[in-house]
């Protein structure tokens, strides 16, 4: 009986990241407000800032929501029964975005410059992304370890094509002319054939 309460706040909790989430993809980030989200959920911003403490923090959680989402996505394509160049790519597929506005890198931008003034948000996103780095390096140890990839020290390769998705990334979500998803994936998929020497 003790435990209900808590039960009860999830269930909450997981509705305003999910509407808030919905809420950026429909109408931007620009647009999303602690009292316009209040009203999608029936809640007054008052509560809003009792869950979350501030605009800041549910945008942290709210993407810390969306990359549990994505999360399960990644691991069963990493788990996979294929080739770890194939697990690559579908690793890389789910990290860059879909296109230009994509809600998901919109609110990752948006963290990135947020996190310029408060440590916790620092946190939070360094704490994210250590989950994707942590796959990434794992799927490169079996592409070595299968003799798929060429030796090299997956720690140090995952930092630099880590900064090259996030490097593409960016100009994809903000809609910058002359680039693209399908661009960015061929050049990424160059430099992984000539890196870790795909098709040797």
């Amino acid at each position: 009986m003790s435990d209900q309460p808590g039960r009860r706040a999830a269930r909450p909790r997981e509705e305003v990241l999910a509407a808030a989430m919905a809420a950026i993809a429909e109408h931007g980030l620009a647009a999303l407000t602690m009292a316009g989200l209040g009203r999608q959920v029936g809640m007054s911003a008052g509560h809003l800032l009792y869950y979350f403490g501030s605009k800041d923090q549910l945008l942290l959680e709210t993407l810390r929501w969306s990359e549990a989402q994505l999360g399960e996505r990644r691991r069963a394509a990493l788990d996979a029964p294929a080739s770890a160049a194939r697990r690559l790519a579908a690793y890389i597929d789910l990290y860059l975005p879909t296109g230009a506005g994509d809600p998901r890198w919109t609110l990752w931008l948006e963290v990135w410059g947020r996190s310029l003034a408060d440590e916790r948000m620092r946190i939070g996103q360094a704490e994210i992304e250590a989950v994707w780095r942590a796959d990434l390096v794992a799927l490169l140890r079996q592409g070595i370890a299968a003799g798929e990839f060429r030796p090299i020290v997956p720690e140090r390769f995952a930092v630099r094509l880590s900064a090259l998705l996030d490097g593409f990334g960016t100009p994809i979500v903000v809609g910058l002319p002359g680039t693209d998803r399908e661009l960015a994936l061929s050049h990424i998929g160059e430099y992984l054939d000539e890196a870790l020497n795909l098709h040797g």
